[in-house]
């Protein structure tokens, strides 16, 4: 964990590792979604603004379903000016990936209609992009401290510092107590700046050296497994296929993984079937993955979308041959 990577000489300002991550992700994927667009004849500037707007959006959604899947954390200040700067500090983390992917998605249909591009071709075309932010993204979120494994006892597991999320929810569930109870007065932990406010050299070496139960990298399990799901869709967008099939071939990907996945993380369940508690992003997950099939079959009835290239040469010969004749 390393929220504060570094400052920047002569301003003093901090760069944190979950905002630089997400700029790396962004910037790699717009890469990415222009070298495909210029394969295909597409414009890639106008990938560019589209990447802008998935961003934007993004955040957006990822920012509120987050939100609303911790609704009572968002809410616990009687002070309605706390709870909303407290939903608005996205540098805490807490950027759900379905909710960002569910915002941007339509955001970014409805630009590529105002622009004429063909929409099944983009979709494919943004696939694997989204899967590389997201890769960023996880490596940010364990910068962060957030998204974390549940308790494991594996030669890789990782553990964070104090008032870290998983050591504070740890301290919460009644799992781990400092060693100095001083730190934990009134069954409360004592934040870094109350910590700070004291001035005790005592509970400021103390807070140090206390760590988390070890737990998975989540975070950088679901990073190696976006890059995978990427590599997959770029190698299967270089071969024939009907267009759309990249984008539900990455929600199938998406679904089963990250069903996977989460039962590797500390995520309450939000529904039971037959004795399973499936947290939020489970159910997301089997619904992503019934979607990606459905679209599946469903993608190559709409016939064939003309690649712009082909289009290209098909529109300059139709011209060309009343000239000749």
């Amino acid at each position: 964990m390393l929220q504060e990577l570094f400052r920047i000489p002569i301003l003093n300002m901090p760069v944190y590792g979950y905002g630089l991550m997400m700029v790396i992700g962004f910037l790699l994927a717009i890469e990415l979604a222009k070298f495909l667009a210029k394969r295909t004849g597409l414009n890639p500037e106008t990938f560019v603004t589209a990447g802008l707007l998935a961003l934007l959006s993004g955040v957006i959604g990822a920012r509120l379903s987050h939100v609303l899947e911790n609704w009572s954390e968002f809410t616990a200040s009687p002070s309605l000016w706390v709870n909303l700067k407290h939903m608005a500090n996205i540098r805490s983390g807490g950027l759900t990936f379905y909710g960002g992917l569910l915002l941007a998605t339509p955001a970014c249909i409805a630009y590529g209609l105002i622009k004429r591009v063909p929409i099944r071709v983009g979709m494919d075309i943004i696939a694997p992009c989204v899967m590389v932010g997201l890769a960023f993204g996880r490596i940010g979120c364990f910068l962060n401290g957030c998204c974390y494994g549940a308790q494991c006892q594996l030669p890789w597991a990782v553990t964070f510092p104090y008032h870290s999320n998983a050591y504070v929810d740890q301290f919460h569930a009644h799992q781990l107590m400092p060693a100095n109870p001083e730190l934990a007065l009134g069954g409360k932990l004592l934040t870094e700046s109350e910590i700070q406010r004291l001035n005790d050299a005592t509970l400021t070496a103390a807070a140090a050296a206390e760590r988390s139960l070890p737990v998975h990298p989540a975070q950088l399990y679901s990073t190696f497994n976006a890059l995978l799901i990427a590599a997959a869709l770029v190698a299967f967008y270089t071969i024939p296929h009907a267009p759309g099939r990249v984008f539900a071939l990455m929600m199938i990907l998406k679904g089963i993984t990250r069903f996977l996945l989460e039962m590797l993380r500390v995520e309450p369940p939000v529904m039971h079937i037959g004795g399973w508690g499936l947290s939020y992003s489970m159910v997301i997950s089997v619904l992503l993955l019934i979607g990606g099939v459905a679209l599946w079959y469903v993608f190559p009835l709409f016939g064939r979308e003309w690649p712009v290239k082909e289009a290209e040469a098909r529109s300059t010969a139709n011209v060309a041959a009343p000239a000749m004749a």
